[in-house]
């Protein structure tokens, strides 16, 4: 490994150690303003999860990795969808009532119910992307504002397709047919533990694959990421920005569209009032995390699944809120983006000096005399 090479794996591995050591500096000095107890806290934090606990992370990382790759698709291009909440609430709505109604047997109709999430997402996502292009609409405030209107739409709808529950006050939509769920993966011969893995995690691995082949080995890819670098430059290279633009929200929108289906599928079989919220968001901080890399946000979705399910044991056996978990979460984000950025200038101010040593290493050529 040469010197340049160390350098580059020197910086990369420096970045998320400096990260770690922030986020417990500055989440111990919160613990101890709060006066709660410090050592219990981290007794808690860094206990092995029990084999249901363990189970409950994967499920909820393979959720957020779905909405992680929604956000993430939308930074690469420069664009921030704050919009994944609404869009994967009223995609799990529409593929919850096209597979109630039972038009298509078995895994068909899982599959062609997945279609509609992925389409649904797709056209809630493109309002914001035709208002940004046609009307200069910032796609932060279009988004959260279609936040509010999928939520209470989807209220609204909701009461039209609900279905009464005898011996229940839930308002949801139909049930699905028992041929109509994907049955989950039994880890109880490893783990010793009845709780099972939603199946849809192949799903979830499979975007991961998709949106790495996507935005790193075609050049629809290439040119996504580079009009998120400089449309300028994608412009002065023959890229439509504008086409770009909208077929990243587009595409945003039918990842988003996925979020809610191995809940759909594998947990709930039906929507309903009582669906889970802030999935949304909870990406937007995966993807920051994870730094928008397919296996980055992988690791970042299992860690804030694991924080997650922590929170009980925290109000247990610590004896402090549960809403710590959600201090500390914001503290790693903070923590990861402080520390990426340092470490960034860092490289540069050295790639900058080992230029310039290279540049006063190098002899000047004597210049010739030019006779009058």
């Amino acid at each position: 490994m040469n010197a340049a090479n160390l350098r580059r794996f020197g910086l990369a591995l420096a970045a998320p150690v400096l990260a770690i050591l922030v986020a417990v500096v500055l989440t111990t000095l919160i613990l101890l303003a709060a006066g709660d107890p410090v050592l219990a806290v981290w007794q808690v934090l860094f206990k092995a999860p029990l084999p249901r606990q363990i189970v409950a992370i994967l499920n909820e990382a393979t959720v957020l990795y779905l909405s992680a790759v929604a956000v993430a698709i939308g930074f690469k291009m420069g664009l921030f969808n704050i919009g994944v909440d609404g869009q994967y609430r009223i995609a799990s709505f529409a593929a919850a009532v096209f597979a109630g109604a039972n038009f298509l047997p078995g895994w068909l109709n899982i599959i062609v119910s997945i279609l509609v999430a992925m389409v649904t997402g797709a056209l809630w996502a493109l309002i914001a992307g035709l208002l940004k292009v046609g009307r200069g609409v910032s796609e932060v405030i279009s988004t959260i504002m279609l936040n509010y209107i999928a939520t209470y739409l989807v209220a609204y709808l909701l009461k039209g397709a609900a279905v009464k529950v005898e011996g229940s006050n839930a308002t949801s939509t139909r049930v699905l047919a028992e041929d109509s769920r994907v049955p989950g993966i039994s880890v109880e011969a490893w783990l010793g533990t009845g709780r099972e893995i939603y199946g849809l995690i192949f799903l979830a691995i499979l975007v991961g694959i998709v949106y790495w082949f996507m935005l790193g080995k075609t050049r629809f890819g290439f040119d996504l990421r580079a009009t998120g670098a400089s449309q300028t430059a994608a412009i002065a290279s023959g890229v439509k920005v504008k086409r770009m633009v909208v077929m990243a929200m587009v595409l945003s929108g039918a990842s988003a569209g996925l979020v809610g289906m191995p809940l759909l599928f594998g947990q709930d079989y039906a929507y309903g009032d009582t669906v889970q919220a802030g999935l949304g968001f909870a990406g937007l901080s995966v993807a920051l995390l994870g730094r928008n890399h397919p296996i980055g946000m992988a690791f970042a979705a299992v860690l804030w699944g694991y924080l997650s399910q922590l929170s009980n044991g925290l109000q247990i056996s610590a004896g402090v809120s549960d809403k710590l978990v959600l201090i500390i979460q914001g503290i790693i984000v903070l923590s990861v983006v402080i520390a990426y950025e340092l470490v960034r200038r860092t490289g540069l101010a050295m790639e900058q000096r080992r230029v310039a040593r290279e540049l006063a290493a190098k002899p000047v050529p004597a210049t010739e005399g030019v006779s009058a």
